[in-house]
């Protein structure tokens, strides 16, 4: 019985460090793309500040855009996924049943990943000093 699932189980490493590594890349984009976001609207964000937005105002404002984008992604994906785990599955004589549940639980921890990488360069953003954003204009 060992022999038979070896193979399952390799599989199941290879695909666990690929996804790490594929979350680990997303993170460095989504990272990139916030920093580059908030040096697009740093006058928007000091402009905002100056006539008295609040910091988790301002913040919300970056990180909204972003989890707009990761709901759409995880829509997109869930057919995908539910297609291609239902299509794994039918190589087994003893199935489980695929739960929306796996589905959600997916969804949330993304968002929290997104929260927490875009969160991060949004905070420090909408901290910043408004002075610093509008000296030059």
């Amino acid at each position: 019985m060992d022999r038979l699932y070896q193979t399952e189980e390799r599989s199941a490493k290879v695909v666990a460090c690929a996804s790490i590594l594929a979350v680990a890349i997303a993170c460095m984009g989504l990272f990139v793309l916030a920093v580059l976001t908030v040096v697009w609207r740093t006058k928007e964000i000091g402009i905002r500040k100056v006539l008295g937005a609040s910091t988790m105002g301002v913040a919300f404002l970056v990180i909204r855009e972003f989890l707009w984008l990761v709901v759409m992604a995880n829509l997109f994906a869930w057919p995908f996924a539910y297609w291609a785990m239902h299509r794994w599955l039918q190589n087994y004589p003893y199935r489980v049943e695929i739960g929306s549940e796996l589905f959600v639980l997916a969804g949330a921890l993304s968002f929290c990943i997104a929260l927490l990488t875009v969160g991060y360069q949004a905070i420090r953003a909408a901290r910043a000093n408004p002075v610093e954003a509008l000296r030059y204009e």
